[in-house]
């Protein structure tokens, strides 16, 4: 559901290991693949899968063991309505937006039962319709049981991505990876859509090292504040991977989407967490800064000739 980047990757991967797979898109995307399949470039293997069922709407689909759910934050609710009417009783629907809070947004809506909150690590874009780019050697899907532990229904799909060539985790706590992930991205996202630069530029400066360890570390304090038994040190071990595991050219999605005039997920990166600093009572000024300089961008509109 959201046959995108990482959608599309994990969907053509099982696909080609053989399991029936349907991508629902929209747009010119759509179009590319009902027509010509899915062209995937990869380090691990190129593919080209000319006869994948690509719909673009959920209700064109037969009854699914699993959903990947793959929309962005801002299409959670509406695309969340569109699912509910086609699970059935044992469907797993695993999430993957940025940041923490889409798990419980589903739930609300499709019941809580239903979700396994996730987290992709999936360097790539959609070169052009019908075609996904698929950057660096690793792709990465984390994802477990809202309550923590295994289950039967995990470690099927955990396998089934592994025998598709894929890297599955199942961490002993979810929500700890959920929040690991969050700590980098909302910084991440913030400051390169703000000053439009690559990673390159900014970890050269001390200015903008320092903003980055400053808001990082406000977020793990957030993140304190919400689960008191979440490990410390999240911050340091997000700016060791941005300082050292990152190309200098790489930016966040979230400055793509601004500079093409898409909508951005400010309200769920740093817009989040400004909302849990106020609810846990945990200062955020830089968070608030960043998501309150941001906020005109939501709805898109910046794309240039």
């Amino acid at each position: 559901m959201g046959a995108g980047a990482i959608g599309g990757y994990f969907g053509a991967r099982l696909a080609a290991a053989g399991h029936a797979v349907e991508l629902v898109a929209r747009g010119a995307h759509l179009a590319a693949l009902q027509q010509y399949g899915l062209m995937l470039q990869s380090p691990k293997g190129d593919l080209h899968l000319p006869d994948i069922r690509a719909v673009g709407d959920i209700s064109e689909t037969g009854s699914a063991d699993i959903i990947l759910f793959m929309v962005k934050n801002y299409d959670v609710t509406r695309a969340a309505q569109a699912v509910a009417p086609v699970l059935q009783p044992d469907t797993m629907v695993i999430t993957c937006q940025n940041g923490v809070s889409a798990p419980e947004r589903l739930g609300a809506i499709i019941g809580a039962a239903h979700v396994v909150p996730g987290v992709a690590r999936f360097p790539g874009d959609i070169a052009g319709p019908g075609v996904i780019h698929h950057t660096a050697p690793f792709d990465m899907l984390s994802f477990g049981e809202w309550g923590g532990g295994q289950s039967a229904r995990c470690d099927a799909f955990a396998a089934a991505l592994e025998a598709a060539g894929c890297t599955a985790q199942q961490p002993v706590n979810i929500r700890h990876d959920l929040w690991a992930k969050f700590v980098m991205q909302a910084s991440f996202a913030s400051i390169t859509a703000l000053t439009r630069l690559d990673i390159g530029r900014l970890r050269s400066c001390p200015e903008t090292v320092t903003l980055f360890q400053d808001a990082m570390a406000e977020t793990e304090a957030v993140g304190r504040a919400v689960m008191p038994d979440l490990p410390r040190g999240l911050a340091q071990i997000a700016w060791d991977i941005l300082e050292n595991r990152l190309p200098d050219h790489t930016h966040a999605s979230m400055l793509d989407d601004l500079m093409r005039g898409k909508p951005i997920e400010n309200a769920w990166l740093s817009g989040d967490v400004a909302r849990l600093g106020r609810a846990h009572g945990v200062a955020t000024p830089i968070h608030s800064a960043f998501a309150r300089a941001l906020a005109p961008f939501e709805a898109g509109g910046l794309a240039r000739s």
